[in-house]
């Protein structure tokens, strides 16, 4: 047996001692290159977080300024008045109201101009998790378009009752039909009919034909009567006591913006005047005009001239033979503020044969609303939190001429209405929504 000396059993031991000292090294460097590697990796994780936190960081400046664009829209005070409030500071040199403001997660800096439409430039700030001053952020340019209020014929929050005689809606464009004016020729499958409601019958259709789409809230349905449809003119007429398929649907969920006071100061109060021959008991020039209350009664007339704002703080009526005359080119933006307005007499004579020349302005506490009589109406209404009534009509083939927005809809007589689908295009606006995203 040949036994090894204790020189070779330290030859083997130091080899092992090498072995295992390489080994550890190898593994210590492998582990080293792993955390670092896993640091990077942590690293380039939160720079992710930060860099995708921006974006919510900014769209909450953009939700902010358009917001603020918003609750200028109805408003007729002086641009400062309407857009310089809230945080919101004026940057003359760049012609744009700006703000400031922290979040939990960063902040924003936003800017909007006040242009038609406007454009929003909004900024957002992150700070990169686990770092002391890394700061990320990136910059987005939004252009906008306007969300317009009357998209529709007629449009209310809650039911929408056309159970009357007689009741029509169709559509024509003032824009292309000849001399601006409605006719039979002009005549479109345009007349919709949409609420909020999501109950069931929230449009009860009735006897009426409508030439158009209806539409409900979510859970909503509609009800025909055996002589009434909806749909295209033709389909409808052919088609009585049914709905054509692909014509109505239940998903109806819009925003009505409230109606603000127009004007906080800076007005006349109305004083009655002679125009040629005829006695006026109120003339409306170009302006700002203010009275509690209005009761038109008898032969009372009034002349609107050139482009009024006339603002009501307490209940409107009309009745007798009373007229609301406005001359061709003129224009009347009517704000209620009580509770209660009735549109009877003659009611409003619209020379100008344009929708928008005529607009009935609701505050929130307007909450009733009643036209009679069987004089033509061309105009808009908005109204969001009032009950509309409508009754009398039939003298005409033009008994209702533009598009209101209402809180409920009953109609009790004769109506003939007719949607001027240019109000969809260059009417009043509820106010802006984003067209366009474009990162800087």
């Amino acid at each position: 047996m040949k036994i090894l000396s204790r020189s070779s059993n330290k030859n083997c031991e130091g080899s092992a001692l090498i072995v295992s000292v390489v080994i550890t090294g190898i593994i210590g460097f492998s582990l080293a290159g792993y955390l670092d590697y896993a640091k990077a990796q942590n690293r380039s994780v939160m720079r992710s977080l930060a860099w995708n936190s921006t974006v919510a960081v900014l769209e909450a400046g953009i939700e902010e300024a358009l917001a603020q664009i918003n609750a200028a829209v109805l408003g007729t005070e002086d641009e400062r008045s309407r857009y310089g409030r809230n945080g919101w500071d004026r940057d003359d040199s760049a012609g744009v109201y700006r703000r400031t403001r922290s979040l939990e997660s960063g902040y924003y800096t936003v800017s909007f101009t006040t242009t038609k439409p406007p454009t929003i430039t909004a900024t957002g700030y992150a700070k990169v998790p686990l770092t002391s001053s890394s700061v990320l952020n990136r910059t987005v340019v939004c252009t906008t378009t306007s969300d317009f209020l009357f998209t529709k014929g007629i449009v209310a929050k809650g039911v929408i009752d056309m159970n009357g005689n007689n009741v029509q809606t169709d559509s024509f464009d003032s824009a292309t039909a000849t001399g601006g004016v409605y006719s039979a020729g002009a005549a479109k499958s345009g007349g919709d009919v949409a609420t909020n409601a999501g109950v069931a019958n929230a449009l009860n259709v009735g006897q009426a034909d409508i030439y158009g789409h209806g539409a409900t809230g979510p859970g909503g349905s509609i009800s025909v009567g055996a002589n009434g449809g909806v749909g295209e003119r033709a389909w409808v007429l052919a088609n009585q006591g049914k709905m054509q398929p692909g014509w109505t649907t239940s998903d109806m969920n819009v925003s009505f913006p409230d109606v603000s006071a127009p004007f906080s100061g800076g007005y006349s109060t109305p004083a009655g005047g002679t125009v040629g021959t005829t006695a006026y008991t109120y003339v409306l020039n170009s302006g700002n005009y203010q009275l509690s209350s209005v009761s038109l009664s008898g032969t009372s007339k009034v002349y609107v001239s050139g482009a009024a704002v006339w603002y009501v703080t307490g209940n409107f009526s009309m009745s007798g033979q009373s007229q609301i005359i406005l001359a061709t080119g003129a224009s009347l933006k009517l704000f209620v503020a009580g509770a209660s307005t009735s549109l009877g007499g003659k009611g409003v004579v619209n020379n100008s044969g344009k929708a928008d020349n005529f607009s009935y302005c609701g505050l929130p506490t307007n909450t009733s609303l009643s036209m009679s009589g069987n004089a033509a109406f061309i105009g808009t209404i908005y109204a969001p939190s009032a009950a509309f009534t409508l009754a009398g009509g039939g003298n005409t083939t033009t008994d209702f001429i533009g598009a209101s927005v209402t809180g409920s809809v009953r109609m009790l007589g004769h109506f003939n209405f007719h949607y001027d689908e240019l109000l969809g295009r260059q009417g009043a606006s509820r106010g802006y929504i984003v067209n366009s995203w474009n990162e800087i």
